[in-house]
Order: structure tokens, then C-alpha cells, then sequence
């Protein structure tokens, strides 16, 4: 027993949670890879069990890295006057109860956070049983779910310097820059492979495309109103999300239509493409951002904004692009396939501007977040020095 009446933390089980999209799933499974490469170069290993959303894709992505999942009842944390509000509540609180429950039984060394909206109640939960936290900010600013975790953080990791002044004073001191942990398969791709497997020729540059899950279909239209002057420079790779369908070969102008594919999702083949593209079009998540970056992609962003979205992708978008690796379209350039076209055509037209993008999005994404957090997890769960 501890001086406070609860039974010791076990040293060989760790907990992580987040989930609701791919960027609060994908990040944190790459810190588990790297703690599982860690302890094993030690001749170690760790029960690793993630506290997720009951999304399938929750599950299937998290089971599919060779870890436990235990769903939870989560609800969203709205900023606005809601009527949804009043349910949500109370799934926060069975996902409190749950959590608690959780990891009463589990005992973890740590928990470490990868935020969205499902993270809160099993931070809480892990503070209130004397659980260490560690948590994780993506975007430029933090989102409310993070702002919550912080307050019970031990170690608060963040993608960008300037993210630290928008914590209170008090917390900053717990405030580490690691940048954006990203897969280490990202890094592994093969530049000539992701054409062959799109059946695409390679003499033409290469436009990557990705739908992400939010707003995902007006990104589509105004990317296939665009592709009758884009095909005519480059081939195009179109995930449009899914239950999304792509251009359609007879809207196409038939000497072209060969130049382009679209899949609903991009999986396996993902590495590959991006190391054979040329340039990323698509949205300001962060997941998607600093995976370009690892892999050297200059960008051509289209970030969501408006109604429904606190405007982190803008605030990211405009990042990126003040450090030379993007263009951002906003406003009625957002919706315009022709300003879509000339800021594709400005890249693919200048070889040295082309070139600057591509050095300075690698020189972004040269951190490995994924093993500078790995290494400050292992030395709290297990005192392994770095």
C-alpha cells in the first residue's frame, strides 16, 4: 500500500487514451512503438492498453498495432449552448466512472494522452487514483480537451514552440516541445513504389490528395472541378474519404483520365505516395501536416474553417506556410478550383521554389517526437536513461 491507501502502480503496465479521429489515434501509437522498441533493445517488454472511443475505427486501428483496447462512454466537449450538451454530460461521467474503474483494476505506471474529447475522463480518472499523466497537444493552439488534461498533467508535450505562452503561467513550467509524434512507417517509404502501385506513369509530377474525415466532400468537389487543368501537369492521387466517391473517368477528359486514381482511404500505400509525390493538396489537420513534413512535401492547404471549427487548421495552415513549407488558400480563394490550380502551378512551374518548400517542410519534420516523448515516459516508468 502507498502512504495514500492505494495499491501500488505496476511498473510493466502502461495506459494511453485518445481517439475520436485518426490524429489523436495514429501519434500515440507511434510513441507505444518506440516504448516497445526501447524496453525490448533492454530485454523488457510492457502490457500496453489503450482507453478509446467505441468508434470501430478506434478499435481496429489500435488493435491492429498489437495493442488492448477497452471502449469507454465518451461525450463531446462543446464550447457553445447545446441541448446535446446535457447528454454529453452524462457520458462524461460514465466515462469517468468507467475509467476509474479501469484503471483501479489495471494499475498503470502512467497514463499517457493523446486528447480528444474521450481523453478527459480517463486523465481525471488516472489523477484522482494518483497516476501520473502525460498528454499531448497537435495543433498550434491547444483545443479544450488538452486545456483540461493540462491541469492534471505531470508533462504537457506540444508540436510548437509558441504554443507554451497559451498555457497559464502556473503550468508552463510542465510545458515540453517535442514536436508531432508521426508513424515511423512514414519515414520508411519508397520513392517509386507508391506510383507503381497507384498504376500511374512517372514522368509526370505527382499531386497527393487526402479527403480527411471532416469536410471531407467540399475539399472533394472543389478538387474534381480542378482536375481537368491540373491532369494536364501532373497525375493526381484523390483519397476522398469514405462513402465518398472520386471524379469519375467519363467527367474526365479522356487523354487524361489515366492520370488519375482515387481510393476512399489510403492505408499501407500511404508512405509510398507521399514519397513519391511532388506536392500535398488537402486540409490543416495536424496529423497530416507533420507527416508531410517527415516526409519532405511541400503543401498546398486548404484548411477548414468557419462554423463548426475553433480554427486550429487555419492557425496550423498559416504556421506552416510562414515557415516556406506551404501555400494556404482561404477565404473565396478556398472555393476556387482556378486558385487551386495557380497555387499547384506555381510549385510544379518553378523547380527551385518547388525545391525550398520540400527543404524546409524536411527541415520541420526532422524531429522524432515519437522517441523524444518515448524517452521521457521511459524514464519515469522505469528511470531508463536516454
Amino acid at each position: 500500500m502507498r502512504k495514500d491507501g492505494t495499491a501500488p502502480l505496476n511498473p510493466d503496465v502502461l495506459a494511453f487514451t485518445g481517439g475520436g479521429t485518426g490524429g489523436h489515434i495514429y501519434p500515440g501509437l507511434a510513441v507505444a512503438d518506440r516504448l516497445r522498441e526501447r524496453l525490448a533493445a533492454r530485454g523488457r517488454s510492457a502490457r500496453i492498453v489503450w482507453l478509446g472511443s467505441d468508434k470501430d475505427s478506434d478499435r481496429a486501428a489500435v488493435e491492429a498495432a498489437g495493442l488492448e483496447f477497452i471502449p469507454i462512454p465518451s461525450g463531446k466537449l462543446r464550447r457553445e449552448l447545446s441541448l446535446k450538451n446535457i447528454a454529453d454530460a452524462f457520458r462524461v461521467l460514465a466515462g469517468y466512472r468507467v475509467s476509474r474503474r479501469v484503471l483501479s483494476e489495471l494499475r498503470p505506471r502512467l497514463l499517457f494522452s493523446k486528447g480528444g474529447y474521450v481523453s478527459v475522463p480517463p486523465c481525471r480518472a488516472a489523477a484522482s487514483l494518483g497516476i501520473p499523466v502525460f498528454t499531448h497537444e497537435s495543433d498550434f493552439s491547444p483545443g479544450l480537451a488538452t486545456r483540461l488534461n493540462a491541469r492534471v498533467a505531470d508533462t504537457v508535450f506540444v508540436s510548437y514552440d509558441e504554443t507554451r505562452s497559451a498555457f497559464p503561467r502556473n503550468l508552463r513550467a510542465s510545458v515540453v516541445v517535442s514536436g508531432q509524434p508521426v508513424r515511423s512507417a512514414i519515414r520508411a517509404g519508397q520513392s517509386g513504389r507508391g506510383r507503381a502501385r497507384a498504376g500511374l506513369p512517372g514522368d509526370l509530377p505527382l499531386i497527393l490528395v487526402i479527403g480527411g474525415s471532416q469536410g471531407a466532400r467540399r475539399l472533394n468537389d472543389l478538387v474534381i472541378a480542378a482536375l481537368p487543368e491540373l491532369l494536364k501537369k501532373a497525375c493526381v492521387v484523390h483519397q476522398t474519404g469514405p462513402g465518398n466517391p472520386g471524379a469519375s473517368p467519363e467527367a474526365l477528359p479522356r487523354d487524361l483520365a489515366g492520370r488519375y486514381r482515387s481510393f476512399e482511404y489510403l492505408r499501407e500505400e500511404l508512405p509510398d505516395l507521399l514519397a513519391d509525390a511532388s506536392l500535398y493538396v488537402g486540409r490543416a489537420g495536424a496529423g497530416s501536416l507533420w507527416e508531410c513534413a517527415a516526409a519532405g512535401l511541400p503543401m498546398v492547404l486548404i484548411p477548414l474553417a468557419g462554423t463548426g471549427t475553433r480554427g486550429d487548421q487555419v492557425e496550423n495552415a498559416r504556421w506552416f506556410t510562414s515557415r516556406g513549407a506551404a501555400r494556404v488558400l482561404e477565404g473565396r480563394d478556398a472555393e476556387d478550383p482556378s486558385a487551386l490550380v495557380a497555387a499547384c502551378a506555381e510549385y510544379l512551374g518553378n523547380p527551385g521554389l518547388l525545391k525550398a518548400a520540400s527543404r524546409a517542410a524536411a527541415d520541420l519534420g526532422a524531429r522524432d517526437a515519437a522517441d523524444v516523448i518515448a524517452e521521457s515516459i521511459a524514464a519515469r516508468a522505469w528511470g531508463i536513461p536516454s
